[in-house]
Parts: structure tokens; sequence; C-alpha cells
């Protein structure tokens, strides 16, 4: 009973490795995580005391809890064995399908990294490239239910949209994405998820996809998480804002009930002198096609010549890149008012096209045309552009300081890129690209300048 048991060293190394790791699971880990928990709420309770809107606790679940509670919803399920039935595949193998898109789809959001890293991280890099301007807020948004979901819904500019929207209501709430395949690359995605924002395969035609999405758009609804998603499905290729594509309204629509919360849009304009993508989407829209050319070593390349140049003073940046932000539409009065799915799309639509502030870059493009006689007619252009926008309630982000500002900081990085000679004549070959920052700015009768 009380005899020498010789056991290999190694042997002995092993058992001691499990009784470590069993002592530290059982005894050690929990202690840790409730301290750091305790910690991370009272954070947590410091951070929400200074938000306009709550971060919910369905965006602070543990990812695993809520992959599993989409996977198990009963309409998830439902599907799942449709599928089944459909394809002729096992109801397991259908389900783990299911699994496996719902696993792709749900965020792991971090506070720590969000507030701690993200939104001072997109503060730096929005100031680094532009200057950034708010050009309208609604006083109507002060009025909003604050148990209401609210969902920002923009114009599709930039990739750069997500960083500038993301600073510009880091003081109000933390936003949940929608973002497309692009950002699936590793590490990125880590970064992006962590971040709150969800995937989705955008023109996926699979209708078990399409339900663990829409599931997941209507849970998250459902339990107040602030969103943000670009109604046009994808950057605009012209300039222009362009007809909603309903496939995630729509999901907030099926899945509200009058006796939910009511969920409020609120249409974001936005706008830039200089969209870094403007030649890429150009490109895009001369062939017909989406498919945008990967260059990331051109990329690095013009990123790494713009920060030397930026630090040791030779620019200062791209220009203006301004955000408005319109009357808050609500879901509830939309719908009761007898307000379908489509009328909701193209309201939105109309409410961002009208909040997209005007500003010096695009407003000289447009005022161009097919050119100018000499530079005071073109300044005489710009001046009567801006009084006819203002009469039609446009909103202006200009210089104060008068219209020759406007017309030499509108003007000089058009003839820098050279979209425009210094006759002011348009570059025939960069003419599409002149024509799509003039896109951008509503049209408004001009009288013709004098015959000379």
């Amino acid at each position: 009973m009380f005899g020498t048991v010789a056991v290999p060293v190694w042997l002995l190394v092993l058992i001691l490795g499990f009784a470590a790791v069993s002592f530290a699971t059982h005894f050690l880990f929990p202690s840790v995580r409730w301290f750091f928990r305790r910690r991370a709420e009272r954070a947590l309770s410091r951070l929400n005391a200074r938000l306009d809107r709550k971060i919910d606790l369905f965006k602070l679940a543990e990812r695993s809890d809520m992959v599993a509670r989409l996977a198990y919803d009963q309409r998830v399920v439902e599907a799942a064995m449709a599928h089944a039935a459909e394809t002729g595949v096992p109801g397991e193998v259908a389900f783990e399908e299911a699994r496996r898109y719902a696993r792709e789809i749900v965020p792991g959001f971090s506070a720590t990294v969000y507030f701690g890293f993200g939104t001072r991280a997109a503060k730096w890099l929005s100031r680094l490239l532009y200057r950034v301007r708010v050009g309208k807020v609604d006083q109507a948004l002060r009025q909003i239910d604050p148990k209401a979901s609210v969902i920002f819904v923009m114009n599709h500019r930039s990739n750069l949209d997500y960083v500038l929207v993301t600073w510009l209501v880091a003081d109000r709430s933390a936003v949940s994405y929608a973002v497309g395949e692009w950002a699936r690359v590793w590490p990125l995605s880590a970064l992006i998820r962590s971040m709150g924002a969800y995937f989705i395969r955008r023109g996926s035609r699979n209708a078990l996809y399409r339900k663990v999405l829409a599931r997941y758009v209507q849970m998250a609804t459902e339990e107040g998480t602030t969103q943000a998603m670009f109604p046009e499905g994808g950057l605009s290729l012209d300039g222009r804002v362009g007809p909603a594509k309903l496939g995630l309204i729509s999901y907030i629509v099926e899945g509200w009930t009058p006796h939910a919360r009511d969920v409020v849009f609120v249409p974001v304009g936005l706008a830039y002198d200089r969209v870094l993508e403007d030649r890429v989407l150009v490109e895009a829209a001369q062939s017909g096609t989406r498919r945008f050319r990967n260059r990331p070593v051109l990329v690095a390349w013009h990123g790494l010549r713009f920060l030397w140049a930026r630090f040791r003073g030779r620019t200062k940046g791209f220009g203006t890149a301004a955000a408005g932000f319109g009357a808050p539409v609500s879901l509830r009065d939309h719908l009761a008012a007898g307000g379908t799915v489509e009328a909701l799309g193209e309201r939105l639509m109309a409410a961002i096209a009208a909040v997209v502030p005007v500003l010096p870059v695009p407003l000289v493009a447009r005022a161009l045309g097919d050119g100018a006689a000499s530079r005071e007619e073109l300044g005489a252009r710009v001046q009567e552009m801006v009084a006819r926008l203002s009469e039609a309630g446009a909103v202006l982000k200009l210089p104060p300081v008068g219209g020759a500002s406007v017309l030499d900081e509108g003007l000089e990085p058009l003839i820098r890129r050279g979209l425009v000679s210094v006759d002011l004549k348009p570059v025939p070959k960069e003419r599409a690209l002149l024509d799509f920052y003039a896109a951008s700015v509503p049209a408004v009768e001009v009288s013709a300048p004098p015959q000379t």
C-alpha cells in the first residue's frame, strides 16, 4: 500500500502539468476572470454614463453564446430543415451549414478595442487626411426616444466612410456596421469584428444564408443595437447618391412588430473634396463592372509618400471631408401611414441626398461645365451657384471668408491633379473624373455668361 512506484520523468511532468491545468481551471481562472470582469463592468458603467445611447447587452454577449443563440433560433432551424428537404442533404448537414453562416456573421464586440483604439485611430486618420467638418445636425435628432433602435443610413462615397462616421458619432454610441467581403481579410477581419461589425455576402442568393443574416439583423434591432448601413449596397461609381437596395432594410421591416421598440433611421450625407479611390471607381464605371482592381503595393507606396510629405509640412491633406445628419425617420410612423418598404427606401435615399454637404472641389467641378472664358467668369458662376443652392436648402460647407477663397480652394487641387488646365479647360482624358466630382453637387440653373 505504501510501496514506491517508479514513473518516467516525462510521465511525471505530464501528470504535474494536468494537475496544474486542473487547478487553474477550477480555482485560479474563475477568480481571475471575476476580477477582470468586475473591472470591465465598472469601466463600461463609466463609458455608458457619457454616451447618449448606452452599449446594449446584446453587443456585450459572448460571441460563442450569440452564435449559438442565432443558430438555434426557431426560424433559422426551420430554414435549415427546409434547405435540407429542398437540396436532399441530411438535416444535421444543413444545420451545420447554418451554424457556419452564424459564425461568419456574428461579431465579437470589444469596448476596449472600439473606444480605446478604434475611435482614436479613426480620429487621427481622419484629421491626418482631411479637414473634417460637420455640415448639418438636424435638431430633431435630440428628440429620439432613448429606447428606440437607431440605424444610421449613409451614402457610400469611400471606404473611409466607416472611419469618418465612427469618429463623428463616438460620443453618442458604438456603431455596428454591415461590411462586405472586402473586410474578411486576416488580420483586418479580426479587428473589424472586434469593432462590432458584422460581415455580409452581397448578392448571395442562398436562401438559408439570407435567413441567418435576416435573423441576426432582426435580433440586433430588437435588442436596441445602434447600427450603420449603406443602402446603396456599394461605393458610388458616378458620384451620385444611388437608389436603395432593400435587403437589410426589408429584413428590419419584416422583423418589426407594433409592440416592439421603434426603429429610427438617421440619414447621413457624406462628401469629400478628394475621394481616395476616385480613379478606381471611375475605371469600374467605364468597364461596367464592380470588380475593383486590387493594387496593395501601389496603395502602400502612395501612402508612404503622403505620410512623408505630410510630416514634412509639404501638404495639408486632401481638402475637406464633411458629414450632414438629417431628420430622423420613424419606422413606426412610416408604417402607420401605410408606407411600404419600397417607399421607405426612396424616402431614406432622398433624405440622405438632401444633407450631402457641398464642398469647394465638387462645386468648382460642377461650375466649370465646359470651361470658362476667364477666372472672373468662373468666380461669378460659382457665386451664383452658391446663391441658388442656398435658396434650394442645400447643405453648404464652404470657406466662410468669401467667394474668392471658395474658388481658390476648389480650383487649385483640380489644376494640380491635371483635371483642369491652367486656362480653365477640362482635360479631355480626365473628363470622367471631373464629372465624378461634379455629379455629387445638385444641378441648379445658372445664367449664361455675357457674349463678348
